[in-house]
């Protein structure tokens, strides 16, 4: 029997999945399966603070969803379902809007990276971005969150929502949501600086490892990834300042289940040039079943819109008696 933890979590559907998400956030997801009631979600109501192609959006949706249930989800160990479908999101937001405070969202530091220069010309979904997510937590009354140290500002926001809520209805309503961050590589970085993190926005397809991407494509894109020409030092110490190496081994110590001292062990000493095909042969060992299986699901439509549907229904089972609590705590209805 699964305790009495409820996780949720979220995904953009733009996109491949790359290596940086199945290390850092789908591999926790699929273990955390037996661990905790789970809710997982595409996040297509997030996708569009910024312009979509709705063509594009849908094909993404399903995309997602098949490259998640190829990763190792299982829908009959947790709930899969598209944000969209579930309308408590967007009006549980509309509440928490109200909730939150305009200082709040002035400190949050992604929304001055996403919007840039141009912050006047950025939609206000962009700027309330962080009001949703909370949203979709709360919505589910979900105990745990896996996040990266990216979204933990979000998080912190989403437990100063719900203690607001509480204390300014007089209610228990919402429990205070914990991170998890957990995993070996948390935070997986570009194979062409090792500074920045792997990331499907950045515009060189060589900064990253897709989960879509062949052997022959992986073996040439590590083969190529950036790196220093110092051997490899044989204690972790060794690798301060040299991002691209830490971030080399990092990788090949959550692929093969070692540690990275337990990596360097075995390399310390060794050059790049016998370092990288093994590092290869490790990656696609762990890449090509989930590619296969892909490549098997990405077409099927109708098997992908099912387990949606389904998932949807599961979810709003969840959601719509704790939007109905937010009503009578508000005074919408007795």
């Amino acid at each position: 029997m699964k305790p009495a933890t409820r996780v949720f979590s979220g995904i953009q559907p733009t996109g491949n999945l790359h290596l940086g998400n199945y290390l850092g956030a789908i591999r926790n997801w699929v273990a955390m399966q037996d661990a905790h009631e789970s809710i997982f979600c595409v996040v297509d109501l997030h996708a569009i603070t910024v312009a979509q192609d709705p063509a594009v959006l849908r094909r993404g949706i399903r995309e997602m969803t098949a490259a998640l249930l190829a990763s190792g989800l299982d829908p009959a160990r947790c709930i899969l379902f598209p944000q969209s479908a579930v309308r408590v999101h967007a009006e549980l937001a509309w509440v928490l809007m109200c909730t939150a405070r305009v200082g709040w969202l002035n400190r949050m530091t992604q929304f001055k990276d996403k919007a840039g220069k141009d912050r006047e010309g950025a939609s206000v979904g962009l700027y309330t971005y962080p009001v949703l997510q909370a949203a979709d937590i709360l919505a589910y009354k979900a105990t745990h969150v896996p996040v990266g140290d990216d979204q933990k500002q979000h998080l912190e926001l989403a437990r100063d929502i719900a203690a607001k809520f509480n204390n300014d209805h007089g209610v228990e309503l919402f429990p205070l949501p914990e991170p998890v961050i957990e995993g070996p590589a948390t935070r997986v970085m570009s194979l062409r600086d090792g500074t920045a993190k792997m990331s499907k926005s950045d515009p060189s397809d060589a900064s990253r490892i897709n989960l879509t991407d062949d052997a022959d494509s992986i073996a040439q894109k590590i083969r190529r990834a950036k790196t220093d020409p110092e051997p490899l030092p044989s204690e972790i110490a060794g690798l301060a300042g040299r991002p691209e190496a830490a971030n080399l081994v990092g990788l090949m110590a959550a692929l093969t289940g070692r540690s990275a001292a337990q990596v360097l062990g075995d390399y310390g000493g060794q050059g790049f040039g016998q370092f990288k095909p093994a590092l290869a042969e490790a990656m696609v060992a762990a890449i090509a079943p989930i590619t296969a299986r892909f490549n098997e699901l990405r077409h099927d439509d109708v098997a992908l819109d099912a387990v949606l549907a389904a998932g949807a229904e599961r979810a709003r089972a969840i959601a719509e008696p704790v939007l109905a609590e937010v009503h009578r705590a508000v005074g919408f209805r007795d």
